[in-house]
């Protein structure tokens, strides 16, 4: 089992930290080159578009799908997860603070891929057999490479996102939960275990109709609990910040001018990591993120993509980098580094500079929100794919099997799953990718405002 644990491991260091790695840039940035930097020529739009019409309560979703908003807030339900807090505090301890800059740089690209899988998740979407709107990547996989490699490519990147994001992914998040709250209250890991689980419940039972409720509700509050605390944090720690961002571009490019070579912090492992934890954060081109924005009810396809730009950019430019400005204000960095702490237990030092004895367990129940907020969304884009293998029938007894990971989830951290998890989730990208390269054509177009027969 060791074996066969460290071998999963190493797959997917490789496919992670030097395949995906190109594939993911790369394709934002051919993107953004062929709709003309449409992240930066909509972004007002997008923006206005997303907080115009803001709302706690906006209709309820039903067989003609979710608004654009609730589409929205589910995709960053996702989005915004422990990657935003251990993630960002694992880059900083393995990269150094130049990781958060190719962060940044990873996600402008990234904007650019999201707004055309968003695009084209709108335009190929379809009714099951109740009526009820579907779609996701999976369709218009089948669209870019007809006959059977179409269907094969489809079926693979279903099974993987299954295994991936609604098996061993939630097992992950709901360890996160369990494990912050053991270390800030002493809560046994099974009782967090039972809540999470009956939690899930409730909302996976209500489909999405209750999906969309939770998402719009939550999502915002979230965020803007999260955003405060650290911001009080920040405020405390002040005097640190000018020097805080300074390092960021310092040590994006010269990472010996703040640490020294002693280190052992380079801009490769500055890239390498900040890129890496950037996409897996913010999900852009991963195909995940789509089975949200295909199901969004708008007028126009292209709006929906506008709309899921502004989801990268607040996991990304407003949520993780407030993670990152915490941390290293605070000045726990250089000494997570020398005794090789990531993760969680960082950024919990971090909050507690600013909010004393209640930083770990704020950092906790954030974390709550965050991991569970994953929890829904990632089941909700699994749900999609199980309809497409299997047929609507299939989804209720999916439900309850997920909910079981959840709550085994809860009690183990098993090295294997975690690594599974990682392995998996490379490997939807790729058939993803794929189409969006042979589709790029038809995304180019609609970014220039032209019509397309899909």
């Amino acid at each position: 089992m060791d074996a066969l644990n460290q071998a999963i491991a190493q797959i997917s260091d490789v496919l992670w930290n030097s395949v995906l790695l190109f594939l993911l840039v790369g394709t934002g940035v051919y993107f953004s080159v062929r709709t003309r930097f449409v992240q930066v020529r909509k972004f007002k739009t997008a923006w206005n578009r997303v907080f115009g019409g803001f709302s706690l309560k906006g209709k309820k979703a039903g067989k003609d799908g979710m608004t654009s908003f609730q589409a929205l807030a589910t995709a960053i339900a996702a989005q915004v997860g422990t990657g935003n807090i251990a993630g960002c505090a694992t880059a900083l301890v393995s990269g150094g603070p130049g990781a958060i800059f190719w962060m940044w740089l990873a996600a402008f690209f990234g904007m650019a891929t999201i707004y055309g899988e968003a695009y084209l998740a709108q335009i190929s979407k379809r009714r099951d057999e109740s009526g009820e709107v579907i779609g996701g990547p999976v369709y218009y996989i089948t669209h870019a490479f007809k006959g059977t490699f179409g269907k094969a490519l489809a079926g693979f990147f279903a099974v993987a996102v299954i295994l991936a994001l609604g098996f061993m992914g939630n097992m992950v998040q709901s360890n996160s939960i369990s494990d912050a709250f053991y270390t800030a209250f002493s809560v046994p890991k099974w009782v967090m275990g039972v809540i999470v689980a009956v939690l899930a419940a409730f909302i996976f039972i209500g489909g999405i109709s209750r999906i969309a409720s939770f998402t719009e509700k939550v999502v915002p509050v979230m965020a803007a609990l999260y955003l405060v605390g650290a911001l009080v944090v920040i405020l405390i720690n002040i005097q640190h910040v000018p020097s805080a961002i300074a390092s960021i571009f310092i040590c994006a490019f010269r990472p010996d001018a703040v640490f020294g070579a002693a280190a052992g912090i380079t801009v490769r492992k500055a890239m390498r990591y900040g890129v890496a934890r950037g996409l897996f954060s913010n999900e852009a081109g991963m195909g995940s993120t789509p089975h949200a924005h295909a199901i969004a009810d708008v007028e126009n396809p292209e709006d929906q993509g506008e709309v899921a730009m502004i989801g990268v950019f607040i996991d990304t430019f407003v949520v993780l980098t407030m993670t990152a400005l915490v941390i290293l204000s605070s000045g726990v960095l250089e000494e997570m580094m020398s005794t090789g702490v990531k993760g969680t237990p960082v950024a919990q030092a971090a909050f507690r500079t600013g909010l004393k004895g209640f930083g770990p367990a704020f950092v906790a129940i954030c974390l709550l929100f965050f991991a569970f907020s994953t929890i829904v969304g990632w089941y909700f884009f699994a749900r999609q794919n199980v309809q497409y293998l299997f047929g609507k029938k299939a989804v209720v007894p999916f439900s309850l099997i997920v909910v079981v990971f959840v709550f085994l989830g809860s009690l183990l951290k098993v090295d294997l799953v975690w690594n599974l998890s990682d392995l998996f989730n490379g490997l939807m990208v790729i058939p993803n990718l794929m189409a969006l390269i042979v589709l790029a054509g038809t995304v180019a177009k609609a970014a220039k405002g032209e019509k397309v027969e899909f």
